[in-house]
C-alpha cells in the first residue's frame, strides 16, 4: 500500500491538433519573407545612397561642368598635387587634372578651368606658383587688363615661380654675416670697443685735475698754461681796475684836473667879456673919430691907450690857453704815472 507522499507519476502530454501545426509554419514562412524584402529594401536603398554621393562628388568637383583646358609649364612641379586648385582673387576657377614631363625636362600642368569662370583669364594673364614657408603650395592667376582678348582653350602659359623657403640660406647667410660684423665691432680691438675705450679715457680726464680743459687741450700741462694766464688777466685786470679809480680821482676829484678846468674857463670867460667890452670901446672910440674928425691927434692918443690895454686883455687869454693846455687831458704830451 503506497504512501500519501509518494510522487506522482508523470502524465502524458496532450495531443498535438493538426491545424494548429499548419498556421504556425504559415506565420514562420511569411515572417521569413517579411524579413528579406526588409533587407532587399535596405540594400537598395544603400546602392541608391553610395550612386548619389558619388553623383554629388562629381557635381561638386565640376565633373558634369564644360571646362576649359590650360596648360602651365614650370621648372618643376615640387609641391603641386592632382586636384590642386587654381585660383583668381582668392577664389577656385579652375583645378588640376594631371601633370607631366615635358620633352625639354619642364613640367606640364593640365588644369581644366570651369567655362563660366574662363572670362577671367586673358591673353595678358600671369600665372604663378607660390612655395609657402608654413602652408601648401598655391597656384594663382592674375589679370591686370580685363578688356585683352580672352585666354584661347589648349593655351600654354610659363608660371613665374617663387619659393620663400630657397630665401632662407640667403637670410642665414645675411644675419651670420650682420653677426660677424657686430662681434667685430664689439670686440675689444672694433671700432665700438676702441670708442668705448676712448669714451672711459674721456671721462676719466673730464673728472680728474683741469677737467674739460685738459680734454680740449690735450694734456694737463696746457691746462695749468691757460689757468696761469687767466690768473695773470685777473691780476691785470684788477690793477687796470686801481689805475681807473686813480685817474676818475685825479680827473673829477675835488683837487682833480676837470675843477681847476672848470676854474679856467670861467676867468676865460671873464677875460672874454672884458675884451668884448673893450672891442665895445673901440667900435665908440671910431665912431667918435669919424665925428670928430678935427681932434685927431687926441683921438689917436686914445687908441692908443685902449690898444695897450686890448694888447693886455689878449696877453692874458694866451698865458690862460697855455695854463689849459698844461693840464691833461688838454695838454699834448699825456703822461700817467703808474703805481
Amino acid at each position: 500500500m503506497s504512501s500519501l507522499h509518494d510522487p506522482l507519476p508523470p502524465q502524458p502530454a496532450p495531443p498535438v491538433e493538426p491545424e494548429a501545426s499548419l498556421q504556425s509554419a504559415a506565420a514562420s514562412t511569411a515572417q521569413v519573407a517579411s524579413l528579406e524584402f526588409k533587407a532587399r529594401l535596405l540594400l537598395v536603398f544603400m546602392l541608391l545612397l553610395l550612386c548619389g554621393s558619388a553623383l554629388y562628388v562629381l557635381y561638386a568637383r565640376g565633373a558634369f561642368e564644360a571646362t576649359q583646358k590650360l596648360v602651365l609649364m614650370a621648372d618643376d612641379s615640387e609641391g603641386v598635387v592632382i586636384g590642386m586648385d587654381l585660383t583668381f582673387s582668392g577664389f577656385p576657377i579652375g583645378r588640376v587634372r594631371r601633370i607631366e614631363l615635358a620633352e625639354d625636362g619642364k613640367a606640364r600642368i593640365l588644369v581644366d578651368v570651369a567655362a563660366k569662370d574662363a572670362h577671367w583669364l586673358r591673353t595678358s594673364s600671369v600665372f604663378t606658383l607660390v612655395r609657402g614657408i608654413v602652408g601648401s603650395t598655391n597656384i594663382r592667376a592674375y589679370s591686370g587688363i580685363l578688356t585683352d582678348p580672352a585666354l584661347p582653350d589648349g593655351a600654354v602659359r610659363s608660371v613665374l615661380q617663387g619659393d620663400a623657403s630657397a630665401e632662407i640660406p640667403r637670410v642665414i647667410s645675411a644675419a651670420k654675416e650682420l653677426i660677424e660684423n657686430l662681434n667685430a665691432l664689439t670686440g675689444s680691438s672694433g671700432s665700438v670697443g676702441t670708442s668705448l675705450a676712448n669714451l672711459q679715457i674721456l671721462t676719466t680726464r673730464l673728472n680728474g685735475p683741469g677737467g674739460a680743459l685738459t680734454v680740449l687741450l690735450g694734456s694737463e700741462q696746457e691746462a695749468k698754461k691757460i689757468i696761469l694766464t687767466l690768473d695773470r688777466a685777473n691780476a691785470l685786470l684788477t690793477k687796470l681796475d686801481g689805475l681807473a679809480a686813480k685817474a676818475d680821482t685825479q680827473m673829477f676829484g675835488e683837487k682833480g684836473v676837470m675843477p681847476e678846468t672848470r676854474a679856467t674857463i670861467v676867468q676865460l670867460n671873464t677875460l672874454l667879456g672884458e675884451a668884448h667890452t673893450s672891442l665895445k670901446k673901440v667900435d665908440a672910440v671910431l665912431l667918435d673919430a669919424q665925428a670928430v674928425s678935427g681932434n685927431v691927434k687926441d683921438a689917436t692918443a686914445d687908441l692908443g691907450a685902449l690898444r695897450g690895454e686890448v694888447d693886455a686883455n689878449l696877453r692874458k687869454i694866451e698865458s690862460l690857453v697855455n695854463e689849459i693846455n698844461r693840464k691833461w687831458p688838454f695838454a699834448r704830451d699825456t703822461e700817467i704815472k703808474l703805481p
